[in-house]
């Protein structure tokens, strides 16, 4: 599909992980890394057992990603944009 056929349907894409993710406008980062990383947001520092969203409000930090070399973003209150590089 062409960059100009997805703006139509109101799709874009971005990268998670240097993987292409394609989701609709308006979806939240948490929502593109769970299709692209089962969930798995980032490893816990002290286990490093996997953690992913738990809030969906920002409250919980637990969807943190690195976004266009940002560290510690709240990916379940940022909406995704086309060419995003997001980073568990």
């Amino acid at each position: 599909m062409s960059s100009e056929a997805g703006s139509r349907s109101g799709e874009l894409e971005l990268r998670v992980d240097g993987e292409p993710v394609r989701v609709r406008a308006g979806t939240t980062v948490a929502v593109a890394v769970m299709r692209a990383r089962a969930g798995v947001t980032r490893r816990s520092d002290r286990l490093g057992e996997p953690r992913g969203p738990l809030c969906g409000v920002g409250a919980c930090f637990e969807c943190r990603v690195t976004i266009d070399g940002r560290r510690h973003r709240r990916g379940c209150s940022l909406l995704c944009a086309a060419g995003m590089e997001v980073t568990t």
